[in-house]
């Protein structure tokens, strides 16, 4: 997957909690991309951006 231009940026819910954080770019077309903080040459994942908001959605209420 081409993630060229991808803008990342630190979740907001990370908050401050020894490092335990994952990032976000959700400016690209079509796709939201989640990485690791800690390890950004791993895994990422990609997610549809209706996917996304439903994740975000049950995060929110849990």
């Amino acid at each position: 997957m081409e993630m060229i231009g991808a803008q990342w940026r630190t979740s907001s819910r990370s908050g401050n909690n020894g490092g335990a954080c994952v990032e976000v770019a959700d400016n690209l077309p079509g796709v939201v991309l989640v990485r690791d903080s800690k390890d950004r040459d791993g895994g990422t994942l990609a997610f549809g951006p209706q996917a996304w908001r439903t994740f975000v959605g049950f995060a929110r209420r849990a």
